[in-house]
């Protein structure tokens, strides 16, 4: 076998076992990305200009149902008390309203934001094309015959200018324009329908909706961190057992059996593996337990002779969710 071969086969061998290595889901709170609408959880929307797609009942209603564990996170004038200030304060029922109309409202209402919008009329553009096919010639399919068939590709688009209020300082909380596209392809030979394009932009509104909402709140994000599982001293074959058996509990989910293991892995090899630190920083990392997790890093670090990636990793990481776990915090509790 020649060397290219040999190297060739290295090569898939370490990206295969490199592919198998062990890692743990971590569920991190995430604090939102506009900041200051957590000081203004009761708000309210107007029905937005030209809505002709509900974008702003959209909005409400997730504002309304969103929960942060197992809490409410804003709270939604009703829309009965807002269109009887609307209709005394003799104001349309929708579109975008300044910073002192909107200060009017909301004072009167009691709320501390006033979302309003515009939503631009739905977007919509054809193209078509020919795609080629295969088919046989006869029962025996001997031969094959090519054709062409006609289809289209239908890209459906909406936006919306959308903007919230502070009442009580009558400024600028947030301001932006949302675009969402949607692509359809269909083809005579199928029977797939394309949507209609108010169809389709209901679809887009609904999403519009739910990236809106998504700036305004707290939310997990989802993220994998990898163990180390060889050692890094001469372990006994007790040590060994107690790292494999430690890993298998995390895998199943079991990080407080887990747990117990690695600490007696920690105490077995006298503090001085940072394999067995640095998977203990993991399980605390995915419990919640940050600072916990970040004297376990640490720990491992202090151990490291020569840069290890993961622990690198770990170590701004687990700096980094503290910083954003104290501003979420923030927010819920205001």
């Amino acid at each position: 076998m020649n060397r290219s071969v040999v190297a060739g086969v290295l090569f898939i061998l370490v990206v295969f076992f490199s592919s198998c290595a062990k890692q743990v889901a971590v569920h991190a709170l995430e604090p939102a990305e506009v900041d200051r609408v957590s000081q203004t959880k009761r708000v309210a929307v107007l029905n937005f200009k030209n809505d002709r797609v509900g974008l702003s009942r959209k909005i409400e209603a997730k504002l309304a149902s969103f929960e942060i564990n197992g809490r409410k996170y804003f709270t939604v004038v009703g829309r009965n008390d807002l269109d009887a200030v609307l209709r005394e304060l003799k104001l349309q029922s929708s579109g975008l309203v300044n910073e002192k109309t909107a200060v009017k409202v909301g004072e009167l209402i009691g709320a501390d934001a006033i979302i309003s919008g515009d939503v631009h009329r739905p977007t919509k553009e054809d193209t078509y094309f020919y795609e080629k096919r295969v088919r046989c010639a006869d029962k025996k399919c001997k031969e094959l015959v090519y054709y062409n068939v006609r289809c289209m590709k239908r890209i459906v688009g909406l936006s919306a200018e959308i903007r919230i209020v502070d009442v009580s300082k009558g400024d600028l909380i947030y301001a932006d324009t949302l675009n969402k596209n949607s692509v359809y392809k269909h083809c005579s030979d199928d029977s797939r329908v394309i949507p209609s394009t108010m169809i389709a932009a209901q679809s887009l509104a609904e999403s519009m909706a739910n990236s809106f909402t998504y700036k305004l709140t707290p939310h997990y994000k989802t993220f994998y961190v990898t163990l180390l599982d060889d050692p890094d001293i001469d372990y006994t074959d007790e040590q060994e057992k107690l790292l494999d058996v430690a890993l298998e509990y995390i895998e199943q989910g079991r990080l407080d059996k887990a747990e117990k293991f690695l600490a007696r892995l920690i105490d077995s090899t006298n503090e001085r593996s940072y394999v067995a630190f640095y998977n203990m920083g993991v399980v605390k990392e995915a419990e919640g337990k940050y600072e916990e997790a970040q004297e376990y890093y640490e720990y491992a670090d202090n151990l490291m002779i020569e840069p290890i990636e993961e622990i690198n990793e770990a170590v701004k990481r687990i700096k980094a969710l503290i910083a954003k776990k104290e501003k979420t915090m923030r927010q819920l509790d205001r």
